[in-house]
């Protein structure tokens, strides 16, 4: 079962439309926007909002407005993360970060700006009004304090000593948003609440994988595949999956949640198979 290249390249038509800049003067900070927002990649979660819409029987290009906001907001998070402040790497997918080509406070604003921008486009998403603003108040739990940016804060802090920790930590800095580009869509669609159970457990299940699997690579890949200095969790005396359970137990809990998440989707009696591709690529990646 091969990833959904299809839904990938909508993406990726959609992202390459988008201006951000209505003015000559802020031209510059639009440049800087889409340098990092183009830089490639699978597009994990936006391709996972409309693997979900196809699975519900919808047509995904409608998505394509919340589609395009969870990557907007992923490639703010990938900026800020790697400003010196924060994680300090200076490579991305192959390329200098936005910090290193641009300087820091233009990578700041860029990262802003995509927010923003984020918000306003889902805005734009078709739907029954009281369903978008019920799937961007998703959205914006997701992104902040009980989502993403609080667990980026507890990673800073280094407040995460134990199995336990280490979950919830990036339950919030990882799962959250990946659990949101399903969850958005099941409110959008306006599926019943028990209907939605075994999505969302999938989805949980599939942020667990994504950052298991993350921790591996930062061990075991190469600089070349994964685009970045590996080793970064390392420098950085992160507790990771691996530096608590090493690798071998590590790869042990990525198969277990790998199972998990595949077995929720039997019982959500959609077309599942792209979802499924998503879960197969995510435990098999080596980038």
């Amino acid at each position: 079962m091969s990833y959904p290249e299809d839904l990938r390249a909508l993406v990726d038509a959609e992202l390459e439309g988008l201006g951000f800049a209505a003015h000559p003067a802020t031209a510059g900070l639009e440049e800087a926007m889409r340098y990092s927002l183009l830089a490639g990649g699978k597009r994990v979660r936006p391709v996972l909002a409309l693997a979900t819409a196809r699975a519900l029987g919808a047509d995904p290009a409608r998505y394509l407005p919340a589609a395009a906001a969870l990557e907007l907001i992923h490639t703010y998070s990938l900026i800020h993360d790697d400003l010196p402040a924060m994680d300090d790497d200076r490579l991305r997918r192959g390329l200098p970060t936005a910090h290193v080509k641009y300087g820091e406070d233009v990578a700041i604003l860029a990262g802003d700006g995509l927010f923003a921008e984020a918000i306003r486009r889902f805005c734009g998403q078709p739907g029954e009004p009281a369903r978008v603003l019920a799937a961007l108040s998703e959205l914006a739990a997701a992104t902040g304090v009980d989502g993403m940016v609080g667990g980026q804060y507890v990673d800073v802090i280094g407040d995460a000593g134990d199995a336990a920790a280490l979950r919830a930590l990036h339950g919030l800095k990882t799962g959250r948003l990946i659990a949101a580009a399903v969850g958005v869509v099941l409110t959008l669609e306006g599926v019943a609440e028990t209907e939605t159970i075994p999505y969302r457990r999938f989805s949980g299940e599939l942020g667990v994988l994504f950052q298991i699997v993350d921790d591996i690579l930062d061990v075991t890949g190469s600089d070349e595949q994964l685009g970045k200095p590996r080793g970064s969790d390392e420098r950085h005396g992160k507790l990771t999956y691996v530096s608590l359970f090493g690798l071998e137990r590590a790869r042990a809990l990525a198969a277990e949640s790998h199972a998990k998440a595949t077995a929720a989707l039997d019982e959500t009696g959609g077309e599942s198979d792209d979802l499924r591709a998503i879960a197969d690529y995510i435990f098999t990646r080596n980038e």
